[in-house]
């Protein structure tokens, strides 16, 4: 394989292979820190990050407001002292080398005082921030003036295009990198867009070469593109080194870091990955932010799948419509459904779903009793984890009264406690276990074999190799 040149990352020369940020708790200080005492990037997941007490134990996030404001203030302090403390062992742990990121999800709860508090309160640590899930046009002013480079997430050269014209064109000297993340491939949410098909996957290439075209539009070839989602083998992107059409590029891995013994993410989730099969991960609309993610297709997304699949349009009253007035009972409720649903919904109470919940589209789902009280006891126990949420109907903005003017919706789920559950050695079935479509080679890839874990510096050193 050809060599792998260095390349100038948030202001240093470092290995162009970036450790993607993953979510709750599953990229921190100690692998971020090992990535980038290695030679490339490290990347702290800042989204609900653990803190610790001064016995080294991880404090639990408990919630003690009575009400969701109360309860997102608590969250956003929690952001801030977890984030604060693991970029400082990640810096500590680097030992001067490589880059440090952090990552943060715009559309999560208290984004913005979440990073100004970040960097604060690790001030000169954090040499980049990453960050995606809706479009972040603060993003570039609020790096600018911590005088710390930004790398943007999108997975379209139009999406580039508007954030550069509408807003980071104004700091685009503190423009570090744009990571395209595949929206087919990529573990976590994905970027996909009304207009493409999640059944039908696009090869990046001429995706990314679109956005370098773009960038370098804008005056930008100096910038690197970081490629992310579905990047395994580097061989298989060789053909990408020292190409006009793309430039500049490094490569951003999210899955294999997963698998190290660096990684914080407990035993039962690694031991898991090497079992995965392709087609395990499942691209789906289930999570409350709204928009498309990849994770792997275990009893939640089944419960999840179920859900929407036992469901049917109804009116509350007949005579509303000609076409529902088919009365049916589901318990002590009487609906009306067209004809052709009546069946059905009688056949779903046989089987045991036999509670009724109504969604924001005047449809019913199904489910059954244990499953509609912790369907309502999350709701509950909402704090705020995202801007907006279409599970609890919570939107973090005073002006529309804390809701999204949406109806709380069942056929979603607290995301926050499924990840927080998992990566605390929760059960792997029951919770969100989020990972890139690539996952599946860990059960097949020989570096792999003989249950091989390897330390990040063993990782990178075989990725290097080019496999």
């Amino acid at each position: 394989m050809k060599a792998l040149d260095s390349l100038n990352i948030s202001g240093s020369e470092v290995l162009p292979l970036v450790e993607g940020g993953k979510g709750i708790s599953a990229t921190n200080g100690a692998s971020a820190g090992a990535w980038a005492a290695a030679g490339g990037v490290g990347t702290v997941s800042c989204v609900n990050a653990d803190d610790f007490d001064e016995n080294g134990e991880v404090i639990p996030q408990i919630y003690h407001g009575k009400t969701r404001i109360e309860r997102h203030a608590e969250l956003i302090q929690y952001g801030i002292d977890g984030g604060v403390r693991q970029v400082k062992d990640a810096h500590d742990i680097a030992g001067g080398n490589g880059r440090i990121h952090i990552n943060v999800l715009w559309e999560m709860g208290g984004a913005e005082p979440v990073l100004e508090g970040i960097l604060n309160g690790a001030k000169g640590l954090v040499h980049g921030i990453t960050c995606g899930a809706g479009m972040p046009y603060k993003l570039s002013e609020i790096a600018a003036n911590h005088k710390v480079f930004f790398h943007p997430i999108v997975s379209s050269a139009r999406a580039f295009a508007i954030l550069w014209k509408r807003a980071y064109k104004n700091q685009g000297e503190w423009l570090g990198g744009v990571v395209y993340e595949d929206p087919w491939l990529a573990g976590g949410h994905n970027g996909l867009s009304n207009a493409e098909d999640p059944l039908v996957p696009e090869d990046p290439y001429p995706r990314v070469a679109a956005l370098r075209t773009i960038m370098n539009k804008f005056g930008l070839e100096h910038v690197p593109i970081l490629m992310a989602g579905g990047v395994w083998y580097l061989r298989d992107f060789e053909h990408w080194f020292n190409n006009p059409e793309i430039g500049l590029v490094a490569f951003q891995y999210g899955t294999r870091p997963l698998l190290t013994v660096e990684s914080p993410i407990p035993q039962g989730w690694k031991d898991a990955l090497t079992t995965l099969k392709d087609g395990d991960v499942l691209l789906h609309r289930f999570s409350p932010t709204g928009f498309y993610s990849s994770a792997v297709r275990n009893n939640l997304l089944r419960e999840l799948e179920g859900r929407s699949e036992r469901q049917v349009d109804f009116r509350k009253k007949a005579g509303l419509d000609e076409a529902f007035n088919t009365e049916v009972m589901v318990g002590k409720k009487r609906y009306f459904v067209q004809e052709s649903d009546r069946a059905k919904v009688l056949g779903w109470v046989d089987q045991g779903f036999d509670t009724s919940m109504r969604t924001p589209d005047d449809t019913l789902i199904l489910v059954n009793g244990d499953q509609a009280t912790g369907i309502r006891e999350d709701q509950k126990n909402c704090m705020g984890c995202l801007s907006q949420c279409k599970f609890s109907n919570w939107s973090q903005n005073p002006d529309t009264n804390y809701s999204n003017g949406r109806g709380a919706d069942p056929r979603s789920f607290c995301i926050q406690k499924a990840l927080m559950n998992i990566a605390h050695g929760e059960s792997i079935e029951d919770n969100l276990m989020f990972a890139g479509h690539s996952a599946f080679n860990f059960a097949t890839d020989p570096f792999y074999s003989n249950g091989f874990v390897p330390t990040v510096q063993q990782l990178m050193d075989r990725i290097v190799s080019g496999d």
